[in-house]
């Protein structure tokens, strides 16, 4: 399954929350599924498979990824000692992409995808172009000095979509970001029954 390029708010709307790492907008004014059915359709009873494929479709459009990214994700996480779920959601806030996003370098996931692929980030003091680096404590991350002028870049340090968790130490005279510590459960920033996710793919994997 490619990677989702279509309307987001929509899709927030038929998952009946917001998504940080989707978009900035909320669906606060329109919190019915889209469609004109969409009043009745949230009053419907979802079947378990229904709340299942919820919570991972609310995970597989915050962090932006194809299905088959999750999956591999899945086998990564069993290999852990920690609980599947908690580990998958850590592996998750690891990504670089995610990292520069909760960062505050980009107001959403996709861009911060879009600004790691085109070279405008460092790791550890040297250029990083691939999304789905784990980053480690220890660490860091900061924009290139000839990206730091990028409109959205400089907007979104001012005002980052989230406020930066505590797991990652900012260093605002660098515009420097640093893993502290490894991100727990409840660093995600949106509600998510993991546990459900790993049943999802109980026996899809």
């Amino acid at each position: 399954m490619s990677r989702f390029i279509g309307p987001r708010l929509k899709v927030m709307r038929a998952l009946g929350i917001d998504l940080p790492g989707l978009s900035r907008k909320t669906i606060e004014a329109r919190p019915t599924p889209p469609g004109q059915h969409g009043n009745k359709a949230s009053r419907k009873r979802r079947s378990d498979f229904g709340v299942k494929l919820l919570e991972k479709q609310k995970i597989r459009f915050n962090y932006g990824l194809t299905e088959t990214q999750m999956r591999r994700l899945i086998l990564d996480a069993r290999k852990g000692k920690e609980p599947t779920g908690e580990r998958l959601l850590q592996l998750l806030e690891r990504r670089m992409d995610n990292v520069v996003f909760r960062a505050g370098f980009a107001p959403t996931v996709i861009a911060a995808r879009q600004l790691v692929s085109h070279g405008h980030l460092m790791l550890n003091g040297k250029p990083a172009n691939i999304p789905s680096i784990r980053l480690n404590v220890g660490d860091e991350i900061s924009i290139k000095a000839k990206s730091k002028n990028i409109p959205m870049v400089v907007e979104t340090i001012k005002q980052p979509a989230l406020e930066r968790p505590e797991w990652l130490a900012w260093e605002a005279d660098k515009q420097l970001a640093k893993v502290a510590h490894l991100p727990a459960i409840t660093d995600v920033p949106f509600p998510v029954d993991v546990q459900l996710v790993v049943e999802y793919y109980a026996n899809r994997v």
